[in-house]
């Protein structure tokens, strides 16, 4: 377990990472009790300090820029958090990222994470936030590499912060985020297994299959209400290889070829460009359907040719093959999906399975859920997912804190189980990594022993409540 002791850490900390880090601007506080009444959910211990971090990385052309992202950070200075990197979604606009939207944006996802006892880490990606240049969407070493750059600004922050982190690390992210969340899991397992450990994984929702599912997207004639994705992918395409395009109007058709040129200048945002192009393509074809902004040529160039520059870089950023998972690892999605297809989850599903993936597993959380509506249910699966690996520490064994864990024994348990120490009579109930409910029983102050007869095997969180009062722990069922 990594204690990053302040004044030794201070004069050991790398060149390397001091320079990583160039500033740090506190954006806010919230209470164990503000982040309750926002979220809602009772697992939340702390209150937390967020901040807007700045730090050095390398672009696609491999070229020094500065990128920023939000940090935040357990306000208790007693205890050693695990970390968690959340990768945002689509961004709408260049300031639509975490360390902006602290206030009811994505980056409202790192404050929950704070609250639940992770030091949380939200790149806000190339192109996006500070960072100068065309955002480099769906380009899966790039959002790989800066998450990695910023968990390592994150330890030069704790240098000089009252911050201690261990060595778990949680990777998670949803829709484009979900594709870099596992960009960057497949990134870390393969290139810096010497660096990072990874503890567990959940894409959420995400475009995995580039070059399957969404491909077939493009190349398919139906409707379809977010049209800016493709050039999106088309210009990030042409930004990282240079082969994609000579001029706009070589991939697109002369009147959205005009729309979409703004975009790529940056004279316009995403969200202006979808809306746009939404209109033009109900006036132009009748309604909205994607496909025949394409110029019949290339549509023909990529449903032939394997080896067109397209397909080629649609291949290159699929993040599920040629990689076997060892971390345990859940794919959340919703069947109902109406931006990132579903079978990006189960193409992915299938390779990883079929790769011998030793801890996985894909779960459509509601099959009714369309994109916008899945978030809640996967980010609740996430959370209990996590919960059953999360590991907090203390510096000091007098930290009063200590007396919140929740004493079972034994762990793992096998027909019984008895709960100890508890403050009054409450509900202890065993919930799944879904949040359902698999067992629940009244229990006495003091100790109380349980039959666990039909709980089946499987790693579980333990949850007693009692007037207010609530514990936690990881239960392993193993008979």
């Amino acid at each position: 377990m990594k204690r990053t002791a302040f004044f030794l850490a201070l004069f050991l900390t790398t060149a390397l990472s001091a320079q990583n880090l160039v500033s740090t601007t506190l954006l806010g506080t919230k209470t164990q009790s503000q982040l309750l009444s926002t979220f809602g959910v009772p697992f939340i211990q702390y209150g937390v300090k967020y901040y807007r971090i700045t730090y050095t990385t390398t672009d696609v052309q491999n070229a020094l820029d500065t990128v920023s992202g939000l940090l935040v950070v357990p306000n208790n200075p007693n205890k050693i958090f695990p970390r968690v990197v959340y990768q945002h979604g689509t961004s709408g606009s260049k300031n639509d990222v975490p360390s902006f939207t602290t206030n009811g944006g994505e980056g409202q996802v790192g404050l929950l994470f704070g609250g639940l006892g992770y030091v949380a880490l939200l790149p806000d990606y190339l192109g996006l936030g500070v960072s100068d240049g065309f955002h480099p969407y769906v380009h899966a070493a790039s959002e790989a590499s800066v998450a990695l750059d910023m968990l390592r600004a994150e330890t030069a922050f704790e240098a000089l912060n009252p911050v201690l982190t261990n060595d778990q690390l949680f990777i998670t992210g949803y829709s484009q985020g979900g594709h870099a969340a596992m960009a960057l899991h497949r990134n870390i397992e393969q290139e810096h297994a010497d660096e990072f450990t990874v503890t567990a994984a959940a894409p959420l929702s995400g475009p995995y299959s580039l070059s399957g599912a969404m491909r077939h997207l493009i190349l398919t004639d139906t409707v379809y209400y977010y049209p800016a994705y493709i050039p999106n992918t088309a210009l990030s395409f042409q930004t990282v290889y240079g082969n994609i395009f000579t001029q706009m109007t070589d991939i697109f058709k002369p009147v959205y070829a005009n729309l979409i040129t703004p975009f790529f200048n940056g004279t316009k945002t995403l969200s202006a460009l979808n809306t746009q192009l939404i209109t033009a393509l109900t006036n132009n074809e009748g309604s909205c359907r994607p496909y025949r902004m394409l110029q019949d040529s290339v549509v023909q160039a990529i449903s032939n040719d394997p080896n067109h520059p397209i397909n080629v870089a649609l291949r290159a950023n699929d993040t599920y093959n040629n990689w076997t998972p060892q971390a345990p690892m859940r794919l959340f999605y919703c069947m109902a999906d109406d931006q990132v297809p579903f079978m990006n989850s189960i193409i992915a599903r299938d390779t990883l399975t079929a790769a011998g993936a030793p801890d996985f597993l894909a779960s459509d959380v509601n099959p009714a859920a369309d994109h916008g509506d899945c978030f809640d249910p996967a980010m609740t699966s996430t959370v209990l997912f996590f919960l059953g690996f999360q590991q907090i520490g203390t510096v000091s064994t007098s930290d009063p804190s200590e007396k919140d864990r929740l004493e079972m024994a034994p762990n793992p348990a096998h027909d019984v189980l008895t709960v100890k120490n508890l403050p009054k009579d409450g509900m202890l109930e065993i919930l799944d990594y879904q949040g359902k409910r698999m067992f629940s029983a009244r229990v006495q102050a003091g100790n109380t022993t349980l039959q666990l007869t039909d709980v089946p095997n499987g790693i579980y969180v333990a949850k007693y409540s009692a007037g207010g009062v609530m514990r936690m722990e990881r239960l392993v069922i193993q008979k």
